[in-house]
């Protein structure tokens, strides 16, 4: 025999009152954030795009969820921090979530979609459909633009993303000391917005595998883009001579990569360290004598040309020639370009790399992309794009209503702890539905502006030129 009793929770009594809490509040949300996302989106059109970049292989008879629900469902659930797939277990009840996707929400033959559909719907991709998803990333990302850029910079960097079971394509990294998948991250360095991503296996990537995806990737940003500038950066095992011919055979394309140091490098640079040394001594030597700190370090730039002996031609090497206290640090770059000061190069162009790396970490810890535990390479690589539009959906929303407010730079997580987590009550009537936030809501005035802006601003048609 079954027994039902409350659920109940206990907390310290107050003096004179006992404190319980049960779960029968009735149609009430911790997230307001999936009605922000569903704004953003409608004006972007990301969750349309990638729907139809895929294909639908279901019988229309046994289809309870269009296609672009199923994507928009998983994507706000990941943007507004539910990770795991079977959370929609419990939000597909979700009024907030339910509203989100212009259902009633206090219908219950309304709900959405179940974990058990997204497994499904996971394992359905094909090459195909992959392809195709990654490409939708590069057309919302040209889209984006309202006209074609002077000037953009791909980031290119792979990240680790551990793997802890029999995933298929995951291999052992000597480098990170795991079995791992090595996905690539693409991004525009100025703006940081997402280009696209792909998943790869574990193992370290040669040459002739980067060559290949720059060569279509660039390829398909000149048609739109003829006139664009393009730099491409990134770090040492970029610097290929697969890699370098196949941008130095293009327009308006140039490079800038770090540079495995080696004997012959070092030798090169060996003039220009001991510069570096003798400027360490003698700014140490002054600071002693006026009883000041010594300097962390003294840095010295120059240029040379260099072929490593598989290089098809000779190219720009930037060396930082860096002496610090404890001992000589010298960083080397290769590049295309010819004008800019070798500091230039070096401090300005390659060292802004490192906010790409920032943009991995949006993707990685606050919107979970390293959650790519199902049996299948494809469906794990279809969980890393769901992750990467959470991030689309993120950037949009921080660059077209957020911008000039506190939030303007918020990392995922922030905004998600600050806008997205704001309890709220719901109440349907016969033609209108109300939602009730609390009375002490810290961010009233930005809630405001922000539904001001993505209710004004109309939906924009869909560029795809």
């Amino acid at each position: 025999m079954l027994y039902s009793t409350p659920e109940q929770l206990r907390f310290p009594p107050l003096p004179g009152y006992t404190v319980r809490a049960d779960f029968d509040g009735g149609a009430l949300s911790s997230d307001f954030g999936p009605l922000l996302l569903r704004g953003i989106d409608r004006q972007i059109g990301l969750t349309e795009r990638l729907a139809a970049a895929m294909r639908d292989r279901r019988h229309p008879s046994y289809t309870d969820h269009p296609l672009r629900d199923l994507f928009a469902q998983r994507i706000y659930q990941i943007a507004s921090g539910y990770a795991d797939g079977n959370d929609a277990n419990s939000l597909r009840h979700d009024p907030m979530f339910k509203l989100s996707m212009e259902r009633v929400p206090l219908d219950p033959t309304q709900d959405l979609a179940s974990a058990p559909t997204f497994s499904r719907l996971e394992h359905s991709v094909t090459r195909t459909d992959l392809y195709r998803l990654t490409r939708a990333f590069v057309d919302h990302f040209i889209t984006s633009y309202p006209e074609p850029p002077a000037a953009i910079v791909i980031d290119l960097d792979h990240s680790e993303d551990p793997t802890h079971g029999q995933q298929e394509l995951t291999f052992y990294n000597h480098h990170y000391q795991s079995h791992c998948y090595l996905p690539l991250f693409i991004f525009e360095g100025t703006s940081h917005a997402l280009v696209t991503a792909c998943l790869r296996p574990g193992k370290r990537p040669p040459g002739a595998e980067n060559a290949m995806i720059l060569v279509r990737l660039l390829a398909y940003l000149r048609r739109h883009w003829p006139y664009t500038h393009i730099l491409v950066r990134g770090d040492s095992h970029f610097a290929t001579p697969e890699v370098m011919e196949v941008i130095a055979h293009r327009r308006r394309t140039d490079f800038v990569f770090g540079l495995a140091g080696n004997p012959v490098l070092r030798r090169h640079a060996a003039p220009v360290m001991q510069e570096a040394r003798g400027l360490f001594q003698q700014r140490t030597a002054v600071a002693q004598a006026y009883s000041e700190q010594p300097p962390p370090s003294s840095r010295v730039y120059e240029d040379f040309s260099y072929a490593a002996a598989s290089w098809a031609q000779p190219w720009r090497v930037i060396v930082k020639a860096e002496v610090m206290a404890a001992g000589d640090n010298p960083r080397f770059v290769v590049t295309s370009l010819e004008a800019p000061q070798p500091q230039q190069v070096y401090e300005d162009l390659y060292c802004a790399r490192g906010n790409c790396e920032n943009d991995i970490k949006a993707v990685k810890n606050d919107l979970h992309s390293d959650r790519t535990s199902a049996t299948t390479f494809l469906a794990n690589a279809t969980r890393l794009l769901l992750s990467c539009a959470a991030y689309v959906l993120h950037h949009a929303l921080r660059t077209h209503t957020l911008v000039h407010t506190a939030l303007a730079t918020a990392q995922p997580s922030t905004v998600i702890l600050t806008l997205f987590k704001v309890a709220t009550q719901v109440k349907q009537y016969k033609d209108r539905i109300l939602l009730h936030l609390p009375t002490s809501c810290p961010v009233k005035t930005l809630l405001h502006r922000v539904t001001t802006l993505l209710t004004a601003i109309p939906v924009p048609a869909l560029n795809t030129s």
